[in-house]
């Protein structure tokens, strides 16, 4: 697969000499796609030198600039979302998710709008070939911009995708986030979108005991505005069993992308301690950043 990638990665440098890494990626993940459609080989030639500390070590202090190339896995309703968007806040880099594509794919009238309607509301994942499709498009949308560097955010959650993202970038660090499984049922359960501004708020107050040597867990509520109260409604897809077959699909296929990266030391497991007052600030110290606008807000 190395030698393949590497084949197209060169055809791509020598035809299209003005693009970036971002527009590279965007133009080659399209033409190796169908090439994986029937192959579920590892790449037997990746550097398992790579390790996550040679990366976190180049991060200075002052993040802003960095040109990140970075992936946050983990369950559905984990918060992939809340902090990678944080973190593309921080670093100044796009945060993309799969997840918010497919949602304005749904929103909007084009062809895949009712195919992807079924498969959301059954819980099931989106095909390769899908996400694959509106991501390039997002790239090249980005890369028309001004966009370097991203934080992906959904994408890779097989195998065959880990594969293809692989052959056409260098992913720097993949960040797999964790959390009871208690929590995030909880958590999927209450989350909550105004229907007019689409914010995401969260109406679930979690507090699990201590038990078994683990410690206390309290999640605070992420209620909405006063003129927000009225408009909140539920996403189709976060009943009880729709999340509970998100989370089956999840352990099926996605954990093998966790051991995918982690056999090539980019894999960095955090454990979510609580919600965001008590995560953010030890995720950033696992990431050997600092939030200097959090810490005056704190302070304040």
């Amino acid at each position: 697969m190395a030698v393949f990638s590497r084949c197209y990665i060169a055809a791509a440098a020598a035809t299209t000499p003005t693009l970036t890494a971002t527009a590279t990626f965007a133009y080659v993940i399209r033409a190796i796609c169908s090439s994986f459609c029937s192959s579920s080989t590892l790449n037997s030639e990746t550097d398992l030198n790579h390790n996550k500390q040679d990366v976190l070590g180049t991060l200075t202090r002052e993040p802003k600039g960095r040109n990140v190339q970075w992936v946050f896995l983990g369950c559905p309703g984990v918060g992939k979302g809340t902090y990678a968007s944080r973190l593309s806040n921080l670093l100044v880099v796009p945060h993309i998710s799969t997840g918010d594509l497919v949602r304005d794919e749904l929103t909007s009238s084009g062809p895949l709008c009712s195919q992807l309607k079924e498969i959301v509301n059954q819980g099931k994942l989106v095909s390769d070939e899908i996400i694959i499709d509106l991501l390039s498009k997002r790239l090249e949308a980005g890369e028309a911009k001004g966009e370097s560097g991203f934080i992906l955010d959904g994408f890779p959650r097989t195998v065959r995708q880990a594969e293809i993202l692989e052959g056409v970038t260098d992913i720097e660090l993949v960040v797999n986030l964790k959390l009871r499984e208690e929590a995030l049922l909880a958590k999927c359960l209450g989350r909550r979108i105004c229907s007019e501004c689409g914010g995401n708020y969260n109406v679930a107050c979690i507090d699990i005991k201590a038990e078994n040597g683990r410690p206390r867990m309290y999640m605070a509520p992420l209620p909405p505005p006063p003129q927000c109260e009225s408009k909140l409604i539920t996403r189709a897809d976060d009943t009880e069993e729709v999340v509970k077959e998100r989370l089956r699909i999840y352990q099926e296929m996605t954990r093998p992308v966790e051991d995918f990266y982690s056999s090539r030391g980019k894999l960095l497991e955090f454990d979510l301690p609580g919600g965001i007052p008590e995560s953010w600030p030890k995720l950033l110290r696992a990431l050997n950043l600092e939030d200097h606008e959090d810490k005056e807000s704190a302070a304040a």
